[in-house]
């Protein structure tokens, strides 16, 4: 904390209570100068005036400290990367610079691209339409909660930790093992109910009767799942209660669903600790059905909670992940990095997640390259979804993780590739209405932001292009 930079928290802080730098200085005890020195970032914030701070503006030294800037720092650079800023790019120093001097005007203009993500999307999926294209979804708000904390909380973890220390055995016994803490610790008692019984849900708890139900059409893995999922429930919701109320989203549906989503993340550490699975990831080079095999979870599961491998002195590679249906719907997002693929990618039909539909069971490979140069290494797999009836038979999903090109050599699924061969790496865009790729033979659309040539005189490999 003796070098924790605060300036442009600080410069607001002050503007907000309408002081000039020698009131906050009488009442911090320092001198103007030395004021302005901190607010230019030309000094840390040492440990006494953070105290006299808190004492004295009535701020939570936690908020105050926070950084945000290397998210907002992620974020410029790859909005930058958007098509429609023609032109020489700004360096780091320059969006450094930004971030330290106007922190309200990056604020702004990251509002404003949020929004115009929106409208793109809703031009996209509602052509013709008058909606209100300012919304920001309860899912986009979410992941970007996840994202701006690296997708690691180490609040859940730590608690997590302690409660599969609390819990002890192994892997193999982990369905009884969760069963009996539940029947001991909570007085819950857990059942498996047939598909006659739950005919349109997978889990069921009744707080009154203290009993909570396991659909049958649960495979072993997701029933484990599910019992740690409730066990995070009445053990984790302080915790969690406390992370929704500072999102911001603790109101409505996204509230309810981030508190699922968090609860999601303190079962999967819980059933994955921190420190047994990073060891294990770089021993096998992040072998996911080995991993899940270790621990007794799905393919799935480690795809997700590789993501959240960011602790801070024992940082694992850093993963994006989506999860899309036959249709090309991403169902599930997580970013533990802060590039465009994971933000906005999924549709491009070069990136070719739907094959994995054509090889169910069988990991797919590649290597793909985005219209910046960006460079990325990922893997696409089957996911099977509980199967209530012949016709909810074959309703697969395909989970995808992936890494930046620096990282693949950690990755045993990309070793026996040429990392430098240039014709390993498919040429890909987020989707037809932004990449400004001119000759690509899987192009539907027109770009938004763009007009491709056109030649009446000749054919090219689309119709939207000569």
């Amino acid at each position: 904390m003796s070098k924790t930079l605060v300036g442009p928290q600080l410069r607001q802080l002050r503007q907000q209570m309408n002081h000039t730098q020698a009131e906050m200085a009488r009442r911090l005890g320092i001198s103007a100068a030395y004021v302005n020195l901190l607010e230019n970032n030309q000094r840390s914030l040492s440990v006494p005036v953070l105290m006299k701070l808190t004492e004295a503006y009535g701020v939570d030294w936690r908020e105050l400290v926070q950084d945000t800037d290397a998210a907002q720092l992620a974020d410029l650079r790859s909005i930058m990367r958007d098509p429609v800023f023609a032109g020489a790019r700004p360096d780091l120093t320059e969006l450094r610079a930004a971030i330290d001097h106007a922190p309200r005007l990056v604020e702004r203009f990251l509002q404003l691209y949020q929004n115009h993500r929106a409208m793109v999307d809703q031009l996209k999926r509602l052509p013709g339409t008058a909606a209100d294209l300012t919304l920001t979804t309860p899912e986009t708000a979410i992941h970007d909660f996840f994202r701006n904390h690296g997708n690691h909380f180490d609040v859940l973890e730590r608690a997590a930790e302690a409660l599969r220390d609390r819990i002890g055995g192994s892997a193999d016994d982990m369905y009884a093992s969760l069963k009996r803490h539940l029947r001991v610790e909570h007085g819950v008692q857990a059942s498996v109910r047939s598909l006659s019984e739950m005919p349109d849900m997978l889990r069921d708890f009744d707080a009154g009767a203290r009993r909570i139900f396991l659909s049958e059409a649960l495979d072993h893995t997701n029933r484990v799942f599910q019992l740690a999922h409730m066990i995070g429930l009445l053990e984790a919701g302080d915790i969690v209660a406390d992370l929704v109320a500072r999102s911001g989203l603790d109101d409505g549906n996204g509230g309810a669903r981030l508190r699922v989503e968090l609860t999601n993340y303190f079962a999967a550490a819980m059933l994955m600790p921190y420190a047994p699975l990073l060891e294990m990831a770089q021993a096998s080079a992040y072998d996911i059905d080995r991993i899940a095999a270790a621990f007794g979870v799905s393919f799935e599961q480690v795809c997700h909670r590789l993501t959240t491998l960011q602790r801070d002195g024992a940082r694992g590679v850093p993963f994006f992940f989506l999860r899309v249906d036959r249709a090309g719907n991403v169902t599930k997002r997580f970013n533990a990095t802060g590039f465009t693929l994971a933000e906005e990618g999924g549709a491009c039909p070069v990136w070719d997640l739907h094959g994995a539909f054509r090889v169910p069971g069988l990991i797919v490979p590649q290597f793909v390259e985005l219209p910046d140069g960006g460079q990325f290494f990922t893997i696409s797999r089957t996911t099977d979804r509980p199967v209530f009836s012949r016709q909810t038979q074959d309703r697969r999903l395909v989970v995808t993780i992936g890494c930046t090109r620096d990282h693949a050599d950690q990755i045993g699924y990309a070793r026996p590739y040429n990392l430098t061969d240039p014709q390993l790496y498919s040429p890909i865009g987020l989707n037809c209405h932004v990449c400004p790729r001119h000759s690509c033979s899987q192009r539907a659309h027109q770009p938004l932001h763009m007009h491709l040539p056109l030649d009446a005189n000749r054919r090219g490999q689309t119709r939207y292009e000569s």
